[in-house]
């Protein structure tokens, strides 16, 4: 499996068969290394409905016809913007052909604005367990610091976590140090960060400060095999 990062909060994995994109933020993401008209997924999974989170999910969507896996509202939605999608909620896992997908927790906001300025409620936001190919994916989403981060990693055996460590909207450096601990991955990649100034952080300076597990900053566009 190779799994690679592309700015805030954009990853995407590569398994045996399938392409998964999650929280698809190209188109205004200055960081990104990522072309929308490129990206050909077999399936985008979100996390939540803020639009630095959805992104390009609708145009990616429509050109590819590629499955959307959402929390249940922003799944309503976007079908009704013609997409396929699977609704799903927190605490909820479905096993699809490309791998088994489990929303956990997340602690945050969830409203998408369309182009019309019409503002979407996107259900509760989340995190997301992705399993395929033996390994396990850990994209906390957008979220403060909790302690279910610790049963999160207690119950699972997780090969690289991605988390916010932005601040001001997520959790910050500080904070994101003890999810690391708590959720317990070999690998912790931090995101959520750098994109605009109010999220300026020094990802190397956490990385190096990861104890449980090996903090990895990667660029936009680089990856690790799993």
């Amino acid at each position: 499996m190779e799994v690679s990062f592309h700015g805030q909060s954009v990853v995407k994995i590569q398994t045996q068969k399938h392409t998964i994109l999650m929280d698809p933020f190209i188109t205004g993401n200055d960081i990104s290394d990522l072309d929308p008209d490129k990206e050909n997924p077999d399936v985008i999974l979100l996390t939540h409905g803020h639009n630095d989170h959805v992104g390009d999910t609708i145009s990616i969507a429509k050109r590819t016809e590629c499955l959307v896996v959402a929390p249940n509202e922003l799944a309503v939605y976007l079908e009704s913007r013609g997409l396929k999608t699977h609704p799903m909620h927190i605490g909820g896992s479905y096993t699809f052909d490309f791998g088994r997908v489990k929303y956990t927790p997340a602690f945050h906001g969830s409203m998408f604005v369309d182009e019309d300025g019409n503002k979407i409620y996107g259900g509760m936001p989340g995190g997301i367990l992705f399993y395929a190919d033996d390994k396990t994916v850990y994209h906390a989403g957008d979220t403060a610091l909790f302690s279910d981060l610790k049963l999160i990693g207690d119950m699972n055996d997780i090969d690289i976590a991605f988390l916010p460590i932005g601040d001001n909207f997520t959790m910050g450096p500080d904070d994101a140090l003890i999810a690391a601990d708590w959720v317990q991955a070999k690998k912790v990649v931090p995101m959520h960060y750098n994109t605009f100034p109010l999220i300026e952080q020094d990802g190397e300076g956490f990385a190096s400060q990861v104890k449980t597990g090996k903090g990895i900053a990667l660029q936009p566009g680089e990856s690790i095999n799993l």
